[in-house]
């Protein structure tokens, strides 16, 4: 009736052949996988049935809404109906009309930022290619997959420049396409895209920004904005001040107390940011931030609460699914890039996991993200207490390290969602049966070791933080 797709838990031991409904009954639910009935409903009497477990106690709570409207029913009878109770349909935007597309790299190679980027490009052009749209695809990396001989065969045209806004506006003059994807390149490639944005050239031209809006980009990039995101739906960050200069961040930490952590807004790997646990410290660490950032964030330090993440999916038609978790050996404080990480997490309660999953769709809907993202929570190690650390609106380390856990193809799924097709749409690469609207069973565990070339960088300090040191892994 609306479109929409839950996550349920399952337990089918039967079912029914919607064929077969008397008169009077019509299919409530139907599998988008394998197109099998899921429950059936009267259609003028308040009845209805659910081929699932909507309590959900082991499982997702998408569906919690039935009870919902068993309540209303029962409180108003016959005068209720099924369809009066039922998320309402989301108004679905046209897809967009797009031939050609300026998919942005990564940029040059750099501790932090290589492989993975590569690698969302590459998926990106293959999915492009698929759905028929041409690319153009910029990347100054020659010695990578996506600008190799195969790459290169892919794209349909490559250009070897910087990804910065006088460049990419070069290209946008000469090939002309009609959109953009800012996703795929990590914070070089969404930085880049923000400028030409707010600069008025993609306007300019008639360069749609597919998938995510720059808007929903500026609010995950901004901190105080994403504080104020936040607020409207009563999630909570650690008491955080966004600042713009050194006088104004030791004003915040004295109303915020020490110690604190210092984040820099638009920045990759934790670039400038640090734990504070003195004014000397926090000044010195404001002035390096501000050097390569125009914002940075003070906030409360939640120094030794566990660090986790959550990959979430989410296409025009509100459709979301959260396609991985992982969890840091180390709690907050190190940087996601210079910590192992597990994946599933190992020490999450089933009650903490899927708390944290609810609160990472509503999130994600309220941002307006199209296309995958992560998002990155503090949580107390003896406590259901979290906060929210922050959104990546864009394919990241983490996603990479998702698609090879799962065998989930992020950077290829979301590229299908960024030309507007929604989840049930799009087939599941693995099984080539169903869809890609599901979630990928527990049956895994993954770790990721990090790396560090020390012997390359003399006198390089080798205490690790916030700001991440580590090569690869």
């Amino acid at each position: 009736m609306t479109g929409q797709a839950f996550i349920t838990a399952q337990n089918h031991g039967y079912g029914i052949d919607s064929q077969s409904l008397p008169p009077g009954w019509s299919p409530l639910f139907v599998n988008a996988n394998d197109g099998t009935n899921e429950g059936i409903m009267h259609n003028t009497k308040p009845i209805f049935t659910a081929q699932f477990h909507p309590e959900a106690k082991g499982g997702p709570t998408d569906t919690e809404f039935l009870f919902d409207a068993f309540i209303a029913m029962i409180k108003k009878g016959e005068k209720e109906s099924i369809f009066s109770v039922m998320p309402k349909k989301a108004d679905i935007p046209q897809r967009p009309q797009v031939s050609k597309v300026l998919v942005l790299g990564s940029g040059g190679l750099s501790i932090g930022q290589a492989g993975e980027f590569d690698y969302s490009g590459s998926q990106a052009v293959k999915a492009m290619k698929e759905e028929n749209v041409r690319t153009v695809l910029m990347n100054p990396n020659i010695a990578s997959v996506q600008t190799n001989e195969v790459g290169t065969k892919q794209a349909d045209s490559v250009y070897f420049l910087p990804v910065t806004p006088q460049f990419v506006t070069e290209v946008i003059k000469a090939e002309r396409p009609d959109g953009i994807l800012l996703s795929m390149g990590g914070q070089t490639a969404l930085n880049c895209g923000v400028e030409l944005f707010k600069s008025g050239v993609l306007q300019q031209y008639g360069v749609q920004v597919l998938g995510t809006p720059v808007e929903s980009i500026m609010a995950t990039e901004d901190r105080q904005l994403f504080a104020d995101k936040l607020t409207e739906i009563n999630e909570k960050m650690a008491p955080s001040i966004a600042v713009e200069t050194v006088g104004d961040a030791l004003k915040a930490a004295e109303e915020i107390g020490y110690p604190v952590m210092l984040r820099s807004a638009y920045t990759l790997g934790g670039l400038g940011s640090g734990l504070c646990g003195s004014r000397e410290g926090l000044e010195e660490t404001a002035r390096k931030a501000l050097a390569t950032s125009c914002q940075v964030l003070i906030e409360k330090s939640l120094l030794g609460w566990k660090e986790v993440e959550y990959e979430v999916v989410r296409d025009v038609a509100d459709n979301c699914v959260t396609v991985c978790n992982m969890e840091n050996f180390d709690p907050l404080g190190i940087h996601t890039g210079d910590s192992i990480v597990v994946a599933p997490s190992q020490t999450l309660s089933n009650e903490e996991y899927h708390m944290l999953r609810e609160t990472a769709i509503k999130v994600v809907r309220h941002l307006g993200i199209v296309g995958e993202c992560n998002i990155q929570y503090a949580l107390h190690p003896s406590s259901l207490e979290y906060c929210i650390i922050e959104v990546n609106a864009r394919l990241s380390r983490s996603s990479a390290l998702a698609s090879k856990a799962t065998g989930y193809p992020l950077a290829f799924v979301a590229a299908k969602l960024s030309l507007g097709i929604p989840l049930p749409e799009i087939e599941n690469a693995v099984s080539e049966k169903t869809t890609a609207c599901f979630e990928p069973s527990l049956d895994y565990i993954v770790t990721k070791i990090p790396r560090w070339d020390l012997d390359r960088f003399h006198g390089m300090s080798r205490e690790i933080g916030s700001a991440m040191k580590s090569v690869g892994r």
